[in-house]
């Protein structure tokens, strides 16, 4: 069977939250494949480490996607730099704290949705602009299966990734037409820093729920990205990728 590949050349590329976990992967596979990388991330120091680790052409930009100004410089440079933008991942994501519901205070129920849901639409706003302008796209954001099921113990997580694979919907559909296309992906627990960082019953509760019975790996999320980041992919938008083991059946 032939080695499944992928030729970003010529193609400039967004990722938030690409210090580390899928950001990460997917910007190392993207390189590797030829694409010109900007890399986004609020820890200045990992976004240095894992610009190390990226091959070619990348620039680094330690912001936070909370904030919608950093997001419209981040994109205005990289169209600078690279001459536009074809593609945006966003990466970017808390997992919040595992707690009952009756224990997430206001702060903790804001900052998760800021950072999932809100830092998906900013980035996803600014990038748009100069991609409908120009007649291509690829937007690809990271949802999870706890937007289609909800978790327990994650009552805030849960909701910011039900947003996003809403407004992956509402947005795939809002600019149907333009040459931009507009995914999510819906991902089991793929075995990250995130992941490893959180209760070991939160984790061993979803990996209950999933056939294959294994967190996915970041090769397995980062390649059904850089799928959907492609032009081979040219006739779906608005739509959820399940990369869920077994658990998702719709």
């Amino acid at each position: 069977m032939a080695e499944l590949s992928f030729d970003f050349t010529g193609r400039a590329a967004l990722i938030t939250g690409a210090a580390s976990g899928v950001g990460l992967a997917t910007a190392q596979l993207f390189a590797e494949a030829g694409a010109r990388v900007a890399l986004l991330d609020r820890d200045p120091d990992a976004l240095e480490a894992a610009a190390a680790t990226v091959a070619g052409e990348t620039l680094r930009f330690p912001a936070d996607v909370t904030r919608s100004a950093d997001l419209d410089a981040a994109v205005a440079s990289v169209e600078s730099a690279f001459g536009g933008l074809d593609i945006l991942i966003n990466s970017a994501g808390i997992a919040g704290a595992s707690i009952p519901t009756l224990d997430v205070d206001d702060a903790e129920w804001e900052r998760v949705l800021a950072v999932n849901a809100s830092g998906t639409f900013f980035a996803t706003r600014a990038a748009l602009r100069g991609m409908i302008e120009r007649g291509y796209g690829r937007i690809v954001n990271v949802a999870s299966v706890a937007g289609k099921e909800g978790n327990p113990m994650a009552a805030a997580y849960s909701a910011s990734k039900g947003a996003v694979i809403a407004m992956t919907k509402s947005i795939g559909k809002d600019v149907a037409g333009t040459g931009v296309l507009v995914n999510c992906v819906t991902p089991a627990p793929i075995d990250t820093p995130l992941v490893r960082g959180l209760s070991e019953e939160h984790v061993q509760y979803m990996l209950s729920r999933v056939p294959l019975a294994r967190l996915a790996t970041l090769d397995e999320a980062a390649t059904i990205i850089a799928y959907l980041s492609s032009e081979q992919m040219s006739f779906s938008t608005g739509a959820a990728f399940d990369l869920s083991g077994g658990r998702l059946t719709y």
